[in-house]
């Protein structure tokens, strides 16, 4: 049985020193010697007249319905994501990752070794920054229940994949204090991150009102870059120089466990995506073509700089040119899934392979692996 003061000590049943430990305590008296009446001193709740909750008026932000009643539903959409996410369960413990620590000492070049450790270091520190985004910027202002019920899922998630790039860290090896500090001392690294706190810092914020329309402009921009660009595709195309060495039978341990992670994200930014959608569709809100150009050509040169620096030194079969190239095929999807202009016409899908790993569709050998393909069968459709 649990302790409930220390879930981690014995639970043997503690015995009571001496007969009067059993005895509850009764109330003190007062002076004049009369125990109070407990329950004449409460006043009564009142008795308030309120309607039920009608699916109809829910709002994604700014409803006036309870957000504690769940059903029934206006977004059933949204409780089918968390539904689905349920079944994507796993921990990092379940991927066996003993050839890894073999490859990174044995097989992997200096460059290898330069662009494994500095791509883990950005995603150690970006599910963190995701996960504050989703927990404390974007749940408390949904007014849908379904809605935050998912993001909740969602904020777990991103601990999960931190914990997950934690265990790689450690299992190969890497010097913690410093793999952790690279995003600080890294400026190629930092200026990434520092690009997501700004838009997260101006709606993490206690007076934001979102009744006021360029409040709510703002959120929906803040939103749509955590979905559409952070998570849709720095993430995304972020994972696929790892995925480089998997296709040479180099670090599979660890971009197994990315597979993991990929799909999650891509549960992550689909429902982002259709958040954002669902709020300027409801609020009426017309996005300026100029600043959605501008938040794409924004952090399109912020992945110019960090791949210039990962990739200063091409590895085989992976280069700074394709991971640009890519990078610019997936803003034009996510644009598209958004409902806005290709910032980027004319890009191609360099990495055609890419949505391949996110599929996770591969044959596996039960006695040597965990089956890595979700309950939830086939593979997303993005388009």
């Amino acid at each position: 049985m649990l302790d409930w003061d220390d879930p981690f000590a014995s639970t043997a049943k503690a015995v009571p020193e001496s007969e009067s430990d059993l005895t509850p305590a009764k109330p003190a008296a007062n002076e004049q010697g009369a125990v109070p009446n407990v329950k004449a001193d409460v006043e009564p709740l009142p008795i308030v007249d309120i309607a039920p909750v009608n699916a109809d008026d829910k709002r994604v932000v700014n409803g006036m319905t309870d957000v504690n009643q769940l059903a029934p539903f206006k977004y059933p959409w949204a409780w089918e994501y968390f539904l689905n996410a349920n079944k994507n369960h796993w921990t990092p413990l379940d991927i066996n990752m003993t050839a890894d620590i073999h490859d990174y000492n044995h097989k992997l070049t200096l460059e290898e070794k330069h662009v494994y450790t500095n791509v883990m270091s950005y995603l150690t520190t970006s599910d963190i920054l995701a996960m504050r985004n989703i927990g404390l910027a974007v749940m408390e202002k949904m007014t849908a229940p379904e809605l935050q019920i998912y993001q909740a899922r969602q904020v777990y998630e991103e601990a999960l994949h931190t914990w997950t790039y934690q265990h790689c860290i450690e299992t190969i090896g890497l010097d913690q204090s410093e793999i952790y500090n690279r995003y600080r001392v890294v400026p190629e690294i930092n200026q990434k991150i520092q690009l997501a706190n700004r838009r997260l810092d101006s709606i993490l914020r206690s007076d934001i009102d979102l009744t006021n329309r360029d409040e709510l402009e703002n959120f929906v921009m803040a939103y749509a870059f955590f979905g559409g660009i952070f998570e849709g595709c720095w993430f995304y195309n972020g994972f696929s120089p790892i995925f480089a060495l998997q296709r040479r039978g180099l670090m599979k341990g660890t971009a197994e466990q990315l597979q993991y992670i990929m799909r999650d994200e891509v549960l992550h930014a689909s429902f982002g995506i259709r958040v954002v959608k669902q709020i300027i569709k409801e609020e009426n809100i017309v996005i300026d073509p100029v600043k959605i150009q501008e938040m794409f050509e924004e952090a399109e040169e912020a992945e110019q700089i960090y791949s210039s620096y990962i990739l200063r030194d091409p590895i085989l079969g992976y280069s700074k040119e394709d991971h640009i190239a890519q990078f610019r095929f997936i803003a034009n999807r996510r644009a598209k899934q958004l409902g806005f202009a290709a910032p980027f016409p004319g890009a191609e899908n360099t990495l055609a392979w890419l949505d391949e790993q996110a599929n996770m569709k591969k044959e596996k050998n039960f006695f040597e692996t965990k089956v890595t393909e979700y309950q939830t069968g086939g593979a997303l459709k993005w388009d």
